[in-house]
């Protein structure tokens, strides 16, 4: 049973390296999805394929790893530190967001808190507000929820970036702790975008609930 498990998996990696169109790669990942497999070795396959030029091919490995989570989180953590390929690096966090596993806490933070020039890369940042706000407010570890709960408050009163400070409140809402309350009654008061500032009073009527 074994060693048939391992040719099936053989033969999606094969179906998935050889495609020569973006339909081909799409249908391989579509296939590794219903066979639910958590082979390092097929994970490895879908996390390369999300430096595939078409993007469609890209949005489905995403798909994919975050339906087989927990068991793609540590490859993807140690996929985004051993690459410098921007796009691939994007695309993992966007999976690591989707999926809210505390594991992934501090690289989410990290990238929250990196200064970037362009806005592709300030979307990253957005995307990894909102990670966070989905680990905050489903885990029940302690520690995490503090760090997490401080680096949103960072992003809510530091970044000139609106958009990111708008991805804080939406977190901290998500939160909903004392502290997280805190943070978004002090950036109301300092918040000058009125777009920004009219989430943080939604956050806020959403946490008194």
């Amino acid at each position: 049973m074994n060693t048939l498990k391992f040719t099936d998996n053989k033969q999606l990696i094969s179906q998935l390296n050889s495609a020569s169109l973006p339909a081909d790669a799409v249908s391989a990942i579509a296939a590794i999805a219903a066979s639910e497999t958590t082979e390092i070795a097929v994970i490895s396959a879908l996390i390369q394929a999300l430096s595939h030029h078409h993007p469609s091919v890209s949005a489905a490995a995403v798909k994919v790893l975050v339906k087989l989570a927990p068991a793609t989180v540590e490859p993807l953590i140690s996929a985004y530190y051993n690459s410098r390929d921007q796009g691939l690096q994007a695309y993992i966090i966007q999976a690591l967001a989707q999926i809210g596993d505390r594991t992934a806490s501090d690289l989410l933070a990290e990238v929250v808190g990196t200064e970037v020039a362009n806005h592709c890369q300030g979307n990253v940042r957005r995307i990894a507000a909102r990670g966070l706000g989905k680990i905050g407010s489903t885990t029940k570890d302690a520690k995490t929820i503090f760090g997490v709960v401080q680096k949103l408050t960072w992003a809510l009163l530091t970044p000139e970036d609106w958009g990111l400070r708008y991805a804080a409140a939406v977190s901290l809402q998500e939160i909903a702790t004392p502290e997280a309350h805190s943070a978004l009654m002090t950036a109301f008061d300092r918040e000058p975008d009125q777009v920004v500032r009219s989430r943080i009073a939604t956050a806020l009527e959403k946490i008194l609930l």
